[in-house]
């Protein structure tokens, strides 16, 4: 009897253990994204101080051009240019998209690929790939390296859409964004899902009385979201975003197949310190117009 209850405390350890490391390696890695985003939001509004915190002290930047006569150049940059560059008044917004995030963490270190799509003002300007290298200083993650690729031939973003046809770059983040965050409740990551939220998320459903603020729709969701087939499987079929002047909140609205049937869900996001946040959710069960007088007989008052 005390050896099954000493492999049971054994189990329940380890199964501690490996959930708190699941966890810290799942924020590190929302940290990390963080701090890049954080330089791309400081090269939009050209702030240099902002831009500067991002880097440790000896952080070094490369550039690798395209070929002449056949041999790539290396070109070696530096950070406090870099930092003026973006600090000196231009008359258009410089606007880097990163089209797609591969984060990988060992420790301290980190190594992130980043396709991107670089834009002056609405001006698609030319596309390339960054490597960035970072460390966990006492004061958080910060650049050590970044090396960059320039090209004018990509043609085509990440979501298939040609870069001169889109209304707005934000889209591109917001639409991974945001099924990222529906294959996190299929999949029952409650991590991503819920740390997309900000503060003072709301969250509308379906019955009239679900309007949950962040800690109780966390408290209603958890035990979904602990089943082994997740929570629920939403899947968006078409989307629409739309941005204030200032790109600093966007709101859109979204057709979603799921096992309700069709469903329409609306929301509100924040630029956050270079990374959008969940203000609102509404979930709306939508009714063909043909089906509505049955659907009166069966509502509930």
């Amino acid at each position: 009897m005390m050896k099954l209850k000493f492999f049971i405390f054994i189990f329940f350890a380890a199964c501690h253990s490996a959930f708190a490391q699941a966890q810290q390696a799942s924020g590190n890695v929302m940290e990390v994204k963080k701090v890049i985003q954080q330089l791309f939001d400081a090269m939009r509004v050209g702030d240099s101080t902002m831009l500067r915190t991002c880097f440790a002290p000896s952080a070094l930047l490369f550039t690798v051009e395209e070929p002449r006569q056949g041999e790539y150049v290396v070109n070696k940059g530096s950070v406090t240019d870099f930092c003026r560059a973006v600090g000196t008044p231009h008359p258009e917004m410089w606007n880097e998209v990163p089209v797609s995030w591969t984060i990988k963490i060992d420790g301290g270190f980190s190594s992130v690929w980043t396709d991107y799509e670089f834009y002056l003002g609405k001006k698609y300007l030319h596309c390339g790939a960054n490597a960035f290298h970072l460390v966990k200083l006492k004061e958080g993650w910060k650049i050590i390296n970044i090396t960059d690729t320039r090209r004018t031939d990509c043609g085509q973003s990440g979501k298939g859409i040609s870069s001169t046809e889109k209304r707005n770059p934000f889209e591109v983040e917001i639409n991974k964004q945001m099924d990222e965050w529906h294959m996190a409740a299929a999949t029952g990551d409650e991590d991503f899902f819920f740390a997309l939220m900000d503060e003072d998320f709301y969250y509308l459903g379906t019955e009239k009385g679900e309007r949950w603020d962040k800690k109780s729709f966390y408290d209603f969701a958890i035990p979904y979201f602990k089943r082994k087939e997740g929570a629920w499987k939403f899947k968006a079929t078409s989307r629409q975003i739309y941005f204030t002047d200032d790109l600093s909140y966007a709101w859109f609205e979204e057709t979603l197949d799921t096992w309700m049937g069709v469903c329409r869900g609306t929301g509100v996001l924040k630029n956050d310190a270079g990374q959008w946040k969940l203000k609102h959710y509404n979930l709306c069960v939508t009714v063909n117009n043909d089906k509505i007088q049955d659907f009166i007989k069966i509502k509930p008052n």
